[in-house]
């Protein structure tokens, strides 16, 4: 019975063996086959979105092999000087009206969401992108990107969202420098100069993250986008709780072992840093019930808004905000592996002095990396592409760059 059973399974076996063969001849053609051509149109696509028109896919596939990353750069920033600078031009638009705006949307509001308007954030981003501006002054600059004038009929608003609507309705194309243009937020804001943080200042964040709460928010939504980390991942209850404010709880549900355990770790070291937001404030301008996009960034300079001390009664003994000086905690202990800048100082007044400490930490420039890996090859980085493109970015923190060489790596995926 024995051998009859084995003699039944000879030929099932030589048959899935012979199958898998063919298999693998499958694979391995298809692998061949994956040629210049193949690997242009691929990049073509994860860039722009879009089939390259048969010009432009020629013109790729001539150079793909000696110059990956010269390729994906001619999508992003196509040459005047190129003879089918009108095609790469279409490509481009598509890059930064679509790729691009579609990986930064999810930024701009608590739901993540990528169906959400065109804002300033995401301009403001897109247009860094596109001008190579160092991308470590993305939470400290005095910019932003506006329509150019005249481009659309309403000009930019600290009260509503309506100039960047129009943006996108009238489908104007951001990858074009003299439709989408760089000013400071000092020329269409009140803001002071010192009280500009790049896009923690925008109104679209000011919207999403400084809207009612303790701006707590803020800090954990620029730790989510740019670190790529959520408070969870990073909370430490080796730090000094002294600055932990008097709205938190120290016995939650009558048990002081949750705070020792669990708040504490995000809140010693989130509220030292947090307190950068002191003087920021989100004010409806409409009926907040009937229109909650009616509103505004109010900046109070000196003067600690009211919503950093609410709650006081919880633990009246707990830290009491009377200005916006922070100080990172997180220099010392686990979360030094978030590389800070020791060039820097560890504390400082305001979001535009905590946004620059933020910026040029090693996890802020990972975060960026790994992103763009996200969108352009589906995928996270090998280690080898993580430390090699994350290297070359801190060079000069130019993404676009970072973008081209994703694109280079996984065009044979």
């Amino acid at each position: 019975m024995n051998r009859s059973n084995k003699s039944n399974n000879k030929p099932h076996n030589r048959r899935t063996i012979s199958l898998l063969a063919c298999m693998s001849l499958v694979l391995a053609s298809q692998l061949v086959v994956a040629g210049p051509r193949e690997q242009a149109k691929r990049m073509h696509d994860r860039l722009a979105g879009v089939p390259p028109t048969e010009a432009v896919l020629n013109d790729m596939a001539s150079q793909i092999n000696t110059d990956p990353v010269g390729v994906a750069m001619s999508i992003l920033s196509p040459p005047v000087s190129d003879p089918l600078y009108d095609e790469y031009r279409k490509s481009a638009r598509n890059f930064y009206s679509v790729t691009l705006k579609n990986m930064v949307t999810p930024w701009t509001n608590e739901a993540q969401t990528i169906f959400a308007p065109l804002n300033d954030y995401t301009a403001t981003v897109i247009g860094m992108v596109r001008d190579e501006v160092p991308f470590n002054q993305l939470l400290s600059a005095n910019i932003v990107y506006v329509g150019a004038p005249g481009v659309v009929p309403s000009s930019y608003s600290m009260s509503n969202n309506t100039h960047y609507e129009q943006l996108e309705d009238q489908a104007i194309d951001l990858s074009d420098n003299t439709k989408l243009v760089r000013v400071a937020q000092t020329d269409v804001t009140d803001l002071p100069a010192n009280a500009t943080a790049g896009i923690m200042t925008s109104r679209a964040a000011a919207r999403a993250f400084f809207v009612d709460g303790t701006n707590r928010a803020m800090f954990r939504f620029t730790i989510l986008n740019h670190f790529c980390d959520d408070l969870e991942q990073i909370k430490d209850n080796s730090r000094s709780p002294d600055r932990v404010r008097q709205d938190v709880s120290r016995s939650p549900g009558a048990d002081s072992r949750i705070y020792m355990n669990a708040c504490v770790a995000c809140h010693a070291g989130m509220d030292p840093l947090a307190q950068a937001y002191a003087y920021y404030e989100w004010q409806y301008t409409g009926d907040e019930e009937e229109d909650k996009d009616q509103g505004r960034l109010v900046y109070t300079e000196g003067s600690v808004q009211p919503k950093n001390l609410i709650n006081a009664d919880t633990f009246k003994y707990g830290f009491v905000t009377t200005d916006d000086r922070w100080d990172n905690y997180w220099r010392k202990g686990p979360n030094s592996l978030l590389g800070w800048d020791n060039s820097l100082p560890a504390s400082g007044n305001g979001a535009k002095s905590m946004g620059v400490e933020l910026a040029n930490s090693d996890a802020f420039a990972t975060c960026q990396v790994k992103k763009v890996y996200r969108t352009v090859c589906f995928r996270e980085p090998t280690v080898n592409e993580l430390n090699f493109t994350t290297s070359n970015f801190k060079a000069g923190y130019n993404l676009k760059r970072v973008f081209a060489q994703a694109a280079a790596d996984c065009m044979g995926d």
